[in-house]
């Protein structure tokens, strides 16, 4: 009887010490993670950073999740115009890897300020706002990792042929280095996959320059967004999605995009990195999917032409594969950035 109750002993004291180990190191790599990194009063890592412009100073809304000095993730939206918030899909991946997180509202969207001002909406003030973000946060080239979807790929294009020297890694996920071919992409590839009679209403709206008829949007959803942008029934959209398309800033959208959604026509609509891409240095990830409004292929060649590139291709994803993809796009995010 006493060698059973010796041998319970010795179990029970195992386990108790398993299990305060367990509890060391589950409990010390979140409260490392979610640390204060300021004094005062915490605003939950919500910070408005002045930007100083030709027109003044406005402040831009950024918030940080986590805290790990060796890899800190800044995000550029999309549209241009819409928000952080389709982001927010980020937390359910990269906390549990100890990847810091940190949204920015661009100037003129989201919760940052909006000078109205459609002179503001210029690519090279963009980029250099976006320097700002990083000298008031304290990135540098030991932890910067930058990522741009959309029309943030080419904002994150831009910044690191200017600024790559402040940065560890960038990633350009869902945008092509050169807007014609991009339109010649749609105007070649993706029209065609449309209904023909569908196709025919939607340009001679376009030729009206009749870009406020209800009839638009209503044959874009379920003929184009729901086939290239994102590819789930309007009704499931998750809810992020809805709220930063709710957000949009039509001024900045239509100035730097154009009306139209096949192709660009605005401020963008000659841009082009395509010749530069070699000068690149920095690791580089390139993120493109197969129900794209951009090019896959495109995107593939793009990971070749950059110093350091590598390409992750979504095969069941499309414009925001980020959603319609999720596994396969954080998987490699993930694995780049532990890299």
């Amino acid at each position: 009887m006493k060698r059973i109750y010796y041998i319970i002993a010795v179990f029970s004291s195992a386990a108790l010490f398993l299990i305060s180990g367990c509890k060391h190191n589950s409990i010390n790599e979140p409260i490392s993670y979610f640390s204060r990194t300021s004094e005062g009063i915490q605003t939950g890592g919500i910070r408005m950073i002045p930007i100083q412009t030709k027109t003044g100073e406005f402040k831009v809304w950024t918030k940080t999740i986590g805290n790990n000095p060796s890899k800190r993730l800044l995000l550029l939206n999309g549209g241009p115009g819409m928000t952080h918030e389709y982001f927010e899909c980020f937390e359910s991946f990269l906390p549990a890897e100890g990847i810091e997180i940190i949204y920015y509202d661009q100037l003129g969207c989201g919760f940052s300020d909006n000078p109205k001002d459609t002179s503001m909406w210029d690519l090279a003030r963009y980029v250099d706002e976006v320097e700002e973000v990083r000298k008031a946060l304290g990135l540098n080239k030991d932890n910067f990792y930058l990522l741009g979807h959309s029309w943030g790929g080419i904002l994150c294009m831009e910044y690191a042929l200017k600024y790559q020297e402040n940065l560890k890694g960038l990633i350009i996920s869902n945008m092509m280095s050169d807007a014609p071919e991009y339109g010649k992409y749609a105007d070649d590839v993706l029209a065609k996959l449309m209904d023909p009679k569908i196709l025919d209403t939607i340009r001679m709206i376009e030729e009206k320059d009749d870009f406020s008829n209800p009839k638009y949007m209503e044959l874009l959803m379920p003929h184009y967004y729901t086939k290239h942008i994102l590819r789930f029934p309007t009704d499931n959209w998750p809810e992020p999605v809805n709220r930063s398309f709710g957000r949009l800033n039509a001024s900045l959208y239509v100035t730097m995009q154009g009306p139209s959604e096949f192709g660009i026509a605005g401020k963008l609509e000659k841009w082009t990195v395509k010749n530069r891409l070699k000068e690149i240095t920095v690791p580089t990830l390139v993120i493109g999917a197969k129900h794209d409004t951009m090019d896959p292929k495109h995107m593939e060649w793009m990971a070749k032409e950059v110093k350091t590139g590598t390409y992750l291709y979504c095969n069941n994803g499309s414009h925001m594969c980020m959603y319609d993809d999720q596994e396969t796009y954080f998987k490699g995010l993930i694995d780049f950035l532990m890299k």
